[in-house]
């Protein structure tokens, strides 16, 4: 039986564990008034609309099932994509100091990401930590998204991962306890200071 303690894997995913995004970054520029900002990422620019490019939709066809239902706002649909950059400003640092320490003692990393298929080229270009990661599913391109128990699986098939040696680190609780449900030991990353708890009580650290 495969003990927590044993692993020896970890996976990553990457907007809110790695990459500081939030659309708010942008949308607070071009949306000054709060009120406003937050009834566009209510109503326009919504969660759930943002997750069907996660999952392949092309942003022509986001950006024009948006600007049908709000054609007074299209400038601020389109900004979205064109200024996607602007809503990832950083990494967090905390967590690539943890992602470096890893990989310098020698532990097989990968990540696997609720990502769009048009932004996360650019993304990648812009982070060199991306390089330390022996392999990398993003859901854009693969059509499925976390928590579906396929993702997680596709991403141990393809890489040769056995999921009871992995741990998978994810900023939603839903999508943690989704590579807990195939056998990879999920953690609910909160801080880098949390993660490296955890990490160190895995024997990783």
């Amino acid at each position: 039986m495969t003990t927590a303690a044993s692993r020896s894997v970890v996976i990553f995913d990457l907007g809110g564990v790695l990459l500081d995004w939030n659309p708010r970054y942008l949308y607070r520029k071009l949306i000054p008034e709060e009120a406003a900002c937050e009834r566009f990422l209510a109503e326009v620019c919504h969660p759930a609309w943002n997750v069907e490019q996660d999952g392949g939709r092309s942003f022509a066809e986001a950006e024009a099932e948006a600007i049908a239902r709000h054609p007074d706002k299209a400038d601020l649909i389109r900004a979205w994509l064109r200024r996607f950059d602007e809503m990832i400003p950083t990494a967090i640092q905390g967590t690539v100091d943890i992602l470096e320490r890893l990989h310098a003692s020698g532990v097989p990393l990968y990540a696997l990401t609720n990502f769009s298929r048009e932004t996360f080229p650019p993304t990648k270009g812009r982070f060199p930590f991306f390089s330390r990661f022996r392999g990398i599913v993003v859901s854009g391109d693969e059509r499925m998204l976390k928590p579906e128990a396929r993702i997680y699986q596709l991403l141990c098939s393809r890489y040769g991962v056995r999921p009871e040696d992995a741990v998978f680190i994810d900023d939603s609780q839903k999508n943690a306890e989704g590579a807990g449900a195939i056998g990879i030991h999920g953690i609910h990353f909160r801080a880098p200071a949390q993660l490296e708890e955890e990490l160190r009580s895995l024997g990783f650290l």
